[in-house]
């Protein structure tokens, strides 16, 4: 079974976080919600309350076949800040697994820790001074370059949550979700 990995932060972006998840559950893969703080719930960027599957101290050592990041602020700066995570995202991106970011974390996270050098990703726009190393596509809701997925912001949370079980998944399973979710 394909997992994945989204961890979550206090202001995480709502629509985000609840839409990849349920996105990717829904196209069969095992996915793990993990706190990035010692506490499993976080209350989102709009104030929805979201109770994590685990903290991610206790899943640190799991490999994953993708880790998703919503965005949102400061839930991108709280990923940014925590160590843990990008020695996860350092450890799975050497073996090449899929890493994925939407809204302000393709620049806050991604950006800040090279995950972005000499490839095109896209942000929320605003934000696009933090894809250092990158070439900003500003026209483009969804890049996909190498094994990194970028999304713009919530109203593409859809469109990104699907090219991540695309990845996955594959386009049989993914046009199997999209037509039962009327995309």
């Amino acid at each position: 079974m394909t997992t994945v990995l989204v961890p979550i932060a206090n202001g995480s972006e709502d629509i985000e976080a609840i839409t990849i998840i349920d996105v990717l559950r829904r196209g069969g893969a095992e996915v793990t919600v993990a706190s990035v703080h010692e506490e499993k719930q976080i209350q989102a960027a709009n104030g929805t309350k979201i109770v994590a599957d685990a903290l991610l101290t206790d899943v640190a050592e799991h490999m994953y076949d993708a880790i998703v990041l919503p965005g949102g602020m400061p839930g991108a700066e709280h990923l940014r800040d925590c160590k843990l995570l990008i020695d996860m995202l350092e450890k799975h991106d050497i073996q090449d697994a899929l890493l994925a970011a939407i809204c302000a974390s393709p620049a806050v996270v991604f950006g800040t820790h090279g995950f972005v050098m000499d490839k095109q990703a896209t942000c929320y726009p605003g934000f696009e001074e933090g894809l250092k190393g990158a070439e900003y596509i500003a026209d483009q809701p969804v890049v996909m370059d190498d094994n990194i997925i970028t999304g713009q912001g919530p109203a593409m949370a859809m469109a990104f949550s699907l090219a991540v079980l695309a990845n996955l998944q594959g386009i049989e399973k993914t046009q199997e979700v999209a037509q039962g979710l009327l995309c």
